[in-house]
């Protein structure tokens, strides 16, 4: 049996006041080193045998704190970055929704190509379920964590376990520093073990797909 932790970066500055990362560099903020500090610690209970990260800071770093507990190095993978927004990036919500009133529409309709030159929950699934699956078949038999970002998280979790799309939306976003847990093995395939598992906060960020 393959164990696969799909674990959310922390907190970070934009998540607090609401602003579209996507794929720009943000680092971690205090609440958010502290949080990778206590997942981490979690973390290393499951004995990984490999750590791979998103290379934007946000994630890297998180994954960092779990290598330093470890000692086991953080493999980077531009292929789990999240998924690119476009000119919403470094926008708040609000001003996306005024800037873009149709595709901001249909975004929160859940279209899955909502335009403004957002990258497609197709083309995420599709890159995100391959890094994935080869970070797990890095230790096959194992434990593997990967660090990444929620809307990354949950497309390439629903490509993993083949899920519609109309079912990957009724499954909530990680909570920062909270992780999924798939398990794999021949006879049975990708299964979805636990999700949203994690350290708690009081002051636990917004869960979008930023």
């Amino acid at each position: 049996m393959t164990r696969l932790i799909v674990w959310r970066h922390g907190n970070t500055d934009w998540n607090a006041s609401g602003r579209v990362q996507g794929q720009t560099d943000v680092g971690l903020n205090d609440l958010g080193r502290e949080q990778a500090r206590a997942a981490a610690r979690l973390l290393a209970g499951f004995h990984p045998d490999a750590i791979f990260a998103s290379d934007l800071q946000r994630a890297a770093d998180t994954a960092a704190a779990l290598a330093a507990l470890t000692g086991l190095p953080v493999h980077a993978d531009v292929r789990l970055r999240e998924r690119h927004f476009g000119p919403w990036q470094g926008l708040r919500l609000t001003e996306a929704a005024e800037q873009y009133p149709d595709e901001y529409a249909r975004w929160r309709a859940g279209d899955p190509d909502p335009g403004a030159g957002i990258e497609t929950l197709d083309d995420v699934g599709k890159r995100l379920g391959v890094a994935f699956q080869e970070a797990a078949d890095t230790a096959a038999g194992g434990t593997v964590v990967v660090a990444t970002h929620a809307g990354a998280a949950r497309q390439g979790i629903g490509q993993l376990l083949g899920w519609e799309p109309a079912v990957l939306r009724t499954i909530d976003s990680l909570r920062n520093c909270h992780w999924t847990e798939l398990w794999h093995d021949e006879l049975r395939g990708w299964r979805l073990r636990a999700h949203n598992i994690g350290p708690r906060y009081d002051a636990d960020s917004t869960v979008s797909h930023r």
